[in-house]
């Protein structure tokens, strides 16, 4: 997610390990690289058995090497997730936690995005978590127990010019988390919803580079170029958090009791929260295009 340059602190770190097979069992959605990686090491260490999903299982050979079970799976594919959770229930039995990590940001002016872009968006961010929810959840009943770890953003609760149809998929998820909580209370499993701010991971040069070419060269490139220039320096520590503080939330938020309802972690995640929240619409959008250097618009 984008972050503003205001002069926040930056944060840290934490890793790796192994597991046995009698334990809780964990599933990690977008575990080849970043977040979803570092937090199913982070599971595996606390003893979790860990099941790291992503389409390039190929990439995921640091998780195998740490005794992670490596999972094909692509979330816009229903056959592909049912094939992976009834592999998880034949080999273990059963599944406690789920980590809803996958996803990406298409970035671009609403004009620009083809509609078939924004569609797949969703599709990814969204329909892909909510359809793993609806296959783990019979199984989590059962056992009446279990969490759900949705990554959201502080995407989700702010709002950036360019990433109307990110801001779309994480706002949707944040509202079908906070139902799916009202929802499964009867039956003790929790919902939790995590809101990392800016963390270093390849997520904002990826972001950056699809911005450019949706948008560089149209009636937007001013904007384009600003916000693009703010999403790849996401990869800077002295702007960024390790992807370590997410693992470590979801370790924390899954260990716990009675864990917490969301989780705002990472560079700049709580403090633009809060502006957003004590700001009226206007003041906060002309913090944001300060911020980045983008253009205020014209008055009519």
């Amino acid at each position: 997610m984008v972050h503003l340059y205001l002069a926040f602190p930056a944060p840290r770190g934490a890793d790796s390990k192994v597991c046995p097979m009698s334990s809780k069992v964990a599933l990690v959605t977008g575990a080849s690289s970043g977040i979803g990686e570092v937090t199913a090491l982070k599971l595996q260490e606390l003893g979790y058995t860990v099941y790291g999903a992503a389409r390039r299982v190929e990439r995921m050979s640091r998780l195998a090497e740490a005794g992670v079970h490596v999972l094909p799976m692509d979330v816009t594919d229903t056959a592909s997730m049912q094939a992976g959770v009834d592999g998880i229930i034949a080999e273990s039995g059963r599944i406690d936690v789920l980590v809803n990590n996958a996803g990406y940001g298409s970035y671009g002016a609403i004009e620009d995005v083809p509609l078939d872009e924004a569609r797949a968006q969703f599709e990814v961010n969204i329909f892909g978590a909510a359809r793993l929810i609806q296959l783990v959840l019979p199984h989590m009943r059962a056992q009446r127990s279990g969490t759900i770890v949705n990554i959201s953003s502080m995407g989700g609760k702010i709002h950036t010019p360019l990433g109307g149809w990110y801001h779309g998929t994480k706002f949707a998820l944040e509202g079908l988390s906070d139902c799916l909580r009202m929802e499964l209370k009867p039956f003790g499993v929790d919902v939790v919803i995590v809101e990392p701010g800016a963390i270093r991971t390849e997520w904002g040069g990826i972001a950056a580079d699809n911005l450019r070419k949706t948008s560089g060269d149209t009636a937007y490139a001013v904007q384009a170029d600003a916000m693009a220039e703010s999403l790849g320096s996401e990869s800077t520590a002295r702007r960024s958090s390790p992807p370590s503080v997410i693992a470590d939330t979801v370790a924390k938020a899954v260990t716990a009791r009675r864990p917490r309802t969301r989780y705002a972690v990472g560079f700049g995640a709580r403090p633009l929260i809060f502006l957003r929240r004590a700001l009226p619409d206007r003041a906060y959008d002309a913090l944001v295009a300060r911020a980045m250097g983008t253009p205020t618009g014209a008055r009519h």
